[in-house]
This record gives C-alpha cells, sequence and structure tokens, in this order.
C-alpha cells in the first residue's frame, strides 16, 4: 500500500476514534451521549452503535461533549425519531438550527400512509381522498395564480409611472412572434369558419325561404363570438405553450436564479414583455378573423345562395349594429391578460426536469382554453343583462 493511503486510513481511523456515542438507560427514557466530532467520517461507527435502542420510549441525545458536528451528524441525531420522541440537550445555537433544518427536510420526504385495506376498508375512501387532494391543490394553485396576477399588474402599473423601464427590444420581438407569425393561420381559420357557417345556415334556411337572413347569422356569429374567440383558442395553443416552455427552460438551466442573483426582477423581464405582447395583438387578430370570417361567408354565401358581395355588404351595413363587433373586440385584453398570465405562471412553477416541463405546457394550454370560455361564458351573460 502506498505511503500516501497508508497516512489517509491512519487518519482516518483516529477521526473515528474521537467519535463516541455512550447509551444510558434512564427509567423509560433512553439517554444517548454523543462525544467528539460527529461528522461524516464518522457517522457509519456511531449509526452501527445506535442500532441498539430500544424500539419506544423517549430518547435524550446529549451534545454536550460533541466538538464538530456538520450535516451528516446532524441527519444521524434527526433521524433517530420525530422531535416528540426525540430531546436534544446541550447543542450550541449553530447545531440546533441544524438538526432543525434537517428535520424539515426529512419532513418533505415522508409519504403518506398506505390506504387501509381488508374488509374494514371503505371502497369509495381512496377517490374520496383523491378528490380531497386534487381540490386542495386546486385552491393552491388558484391563489398561487392570482398573487402572480397581481404582482403582474403592480409591475405593468410601475411601467405606467416609469416608462423608460420597459424593455422594447424583447417587445418588439414578442409582438412579431406572437402576433405576425399567427395572422395566417388565424386567418385561414376565420374564412373556414365564414364558409361552414354560411353553407350550414344556407341549408337550413332554405326549407323556410330566409336565405337573406344568412347575413345575419353569419354576421352576428363571427362578430361577436366565433371571431375573437377562436382566435383566442388558437393564440392559447400556439403562444401561451412557448411561454410556458421559454421561461420553464429558462428555469431549469437555473437562469432565472441568475437573473435573481445579479439584482433583476424576472417578473419585469420575462412577463411584462409577453402580456404586453398579447395585449396589443390579439385585438387586431381578432380585428383579422372578424374580416375574414365576413369574407369567407360572404363568398359561400354568393356560391351557394348567389347573394352577390354587393348584396351582402348592402345587408350587413343595414342590419348588423356596430356593437355586434365592439363586443367581442372588449373580450380580447381579458383573453390576452389570461393567455399571457397563465403561460408564464405555469412556466415559473416547472421543476428541473424535462418531465415537468411537459406537463405543465400541456396543463398551460388547458387551464388557458378553460379560462377563456369561462370568460366568454360571463361576458356573454353580462352583455345579455344590459341589452347589447
Amino acid at each position: 500500500m502506498p505511503v500516501s493511503d497508508i497516512s489517509r486510513a491512519k487518519a482516518r481511523a483516529e477521526t473515528q476514534a474521537e467519535a463516541r456515542a455512550d447509551l444510558e438507560a434512564a427509567g423509560d427514557e433512553t439517554r444517548v451521549v454523543l462525544s467528539g466530532r460527529v461528522v461524516i467520517d464518522t457517522v457509519e461507527p456511531l449509526r452501527r452503535r445506535l442500532r441498539d435502542l430500544p424500539a419506544g420510549g423517549a430518547i435524550e441525545v446529549a451534545l454536550d461533549a460533541v466538538d464538530a458536528m456538520d450535516t451528516a451528524g446532524a441527519w444521524l441525531v434527526a433521524d433517530l425519531g420525530p422531535p416528540e420522541r426525540v430531546r436534544v440537550t446541550g447543542a450550541s445555537q449553530a447545531q440546533a438550527r441544524l438538526i432543525d433544518a434537517v428535520r424539515g427536510r426529512l419532513g418533505e420526504r415522508e409519504t403518506a400512509p398506505p390506504e387501509p385495506r381488508g374488509h374494514g376498508a371503505w371502497p369509495g375512501r381512496a377517490w374520496l381522498d383523491r378528490l380531497g387532494r386534487q381540490t386542495a391543490a386546486g385552491v393552491a394553485g388558484f391563489i398561487d395564480a392570482t398573487g402572480f396576477l397581481g404582482l403582474t399588474l403592480a409591475r405593468l402599473s410601475g411601467l405606467a409611472i416609469r416608462p423608460w423601464r420597459l424593455r422594447l427590444t424583447p417587445l418588439a420581438a414578442h409582438i412579431e412572434a406572437v402576433g405576425v407569425g399567427a395572422i395566417p393561420i388565424v386567418a385561414v381559420m376565420a374564412f373556414l369558419i365564414g364558409i361552414v357557417l354560411a353553407f350550414q345556415g344556407a341549408a337550413q334556411l332554405r326549407q323556410f325561404g330566409a336565405e337573406i337572413f344568412v347575413v345575419e347569422l353569419i354576421a352576428i356569429s363571427v362578430l361577436r363570438e366565433l371571431g375573437i374567440l377562436l382566435t383566442a383558442i388558437i393564440v392559447a395553443g400556439r403562444s401561451g405553450a412557448a411561454f410556458t416552455a421559454a421561461i420553464g427552460s429558462m428555469k431549469m438551466r437555473e437562469e432565472i436564479d441568475a437573473q435573481r442573483t445579479l439584482g433583476l426582477d424576472p417578473i419585469e423581464i420575462l412577463v411584462v414583455p409577453r402580456v404586453l405582447a398579447l395585449l396589443i395583438t390579439l385585438p387586431i387578430l381578432g380585428f383579422v378573423a372578424d374580416v375574414m370570417g365576413l369574407v369567407g361567408g360572404a363568398t359561400m354565401a354568393w356560391i351557394e345562395l348567389g347573394i352577390s358581395p354587393g348584396t351582402f355588404t348592402t345587408r350587413l351595413r343595414e342590419e348588423v349594429d356596430i356593437w355586434h363587433a365592439l363586443t367581442g373586440l372588449i373580450k380580447a385584453p381579458f383573453f390576452a391578460l389570461v393567455i399571457g398570465i397563465v403561460g408564464c405562471h405555469q412556466g415559473f412553477a416547472v421543476g428541473g426536469n424535462a418531465e415537468s416541463l411537459g406537463r405543465l405546457t400541456s396543463r398551460s394550454v388547458v387551464v388557458s382554453i378553460f379560462m377563456v370560455i369561462v370568460i366568454d361564458a360571463l361576458f356573454s351573460i353580462f352583455f345579455q343583462l344590459v341589452g347589447v
């Protein structure tokens, strides 16, 4: 054996000899007296010595004679049992803090007790347990998302007071990615929706000789609901998922932690430009969808019913109020805010693995679309009540 290895082995043996664990019985309580250096090099012999502890009963761990303790030594003490059973005495302030920190981490890893089995177990208990956990997680997620919304609105308000802090380059880049890049798919989608509405409406209205009313059917459906709603759904699936994936990837690579270390605000750098880009571009995309939906409907009405573009335009101008278009576009900023907040919030919730990134990206799309539909339903009820 080389001289260096012999020296290291000798030093390790001397270090282990410095640490001791003496067991003393005191009635129903067992007293464990630790002495010397309770560090990573001495933990294993001490752990074997502590196997002789009784399974039940209280334990007192005396640290008065401990010269040094690291995380491994604190783990040795914390692993003996919960604070209700294991009482630590003679610890210095630093040792007590270290043991409490290790106990907290051990508590986080505790698993739920196994579900009861056998004839006495209620069959619906597992389902009820899952329902309760999912409800609690949903409430906690809603509260967290509400806090994230408030934080983002606070940063937006701050930019209104100090506009020079707005980062124009990221804002322009996100406007191009969210708005300009989405125009083709939004336009094609709205054009096809207009065609489908005209075709289906013509088939039904022809039975009553009321083909001319297909103009109102297309206009009201597209302007009030389908144009902006389907646009928001496309943006949620396209841009909302992209926000989650981009921020989540930065979270995995610890770039967000690096920004905080440099004294930068991730909300102001990452969230605000994305939300502002959606607030600017979604009403424009909604207007594009309305126009293309009317063009598609007019095209099919001309082909299927013989309603010329001039007649379609005249009927549209005379019978359809401008408020039908405004009620759709009024909803656009609210849809944009929800999509941006949900996408960015899910990105910040990504953990350190790819599975978390994929799962939260999918959740971002589902939650965004669900919230868009809920908000659309609330606006529809509100406009109906006020007579708009």
